[in-house]
């Protein structure tokens, strides 16, 4: 008999990813009209476009292990909604649930302390940012699109 699967969680955590989108998305609008504001007030208004170019070379560099992290952390989250799971195994989502959270602490506090750390540069700033909110983009999309393909394939058997 296969084993049955409950998606409530996953379900809500879509819900609550596509919001977080929808905020990084403005924050990202946002910005990007301040720092073409600035950078254009500094009459380096081509740095803006520099900095976009670079945020997306340095996103198409790291999509491979954004997409593999994610799409770890779906498989995990997908299996660990089977019901009728023992204890050592929900022990064992519990430890790796627990090492991809501090993986995502790791990203965000690495973040901060680089943007707070790095030159007060508009186009330095730019840079960084674009590709923090842009990984952080990359990370949700990926995660939701597993997730809903795992949990079709899931729901089909």
């Amino acid at each position: 008999m296969a084993p049955r699967y409950d998606f409530k969680k996953q379900r809500l955590f879509i819900r609550i990813y596509a919001v977080a989108q929808v905020v990084l998305i403005g924050l990202l609008i946002y910005m990007a009209v301040y720092f073409q504001a600035g950078l254009t007030a500094q009459g380096r208004s081509q740095r803006f476009f520099h900095s976009v170019v670079t945020a997306l070379v340095l996103q198409l560099a790291l999509f491979y292990p954004i997409n593999r992290f994610a799409g770890r952390e779906a498989r995990r989250e997908i299996d660990a909604s089977a019901v009728g799971l023992d204890p050592d195994e929900l022990k064992s989502f519990r430890t790796k649930r627990m090492i991809g959270d501090t993986c995502k602490w790791a990203y965000f506090i690495f973040f901060v302390a680089f943007i707070y750390k790095a030159p007060k540069d508009l186009f330095v700033l730019s840079i960084i940012f674009f590709t923090f909110v842009l990984t952080s983009l990359s990370y949700f999309q990926c995660y939701n699109f597993t997730v809903k393909r795992l949990m079709k394939e899931k729901e089909q058997r």
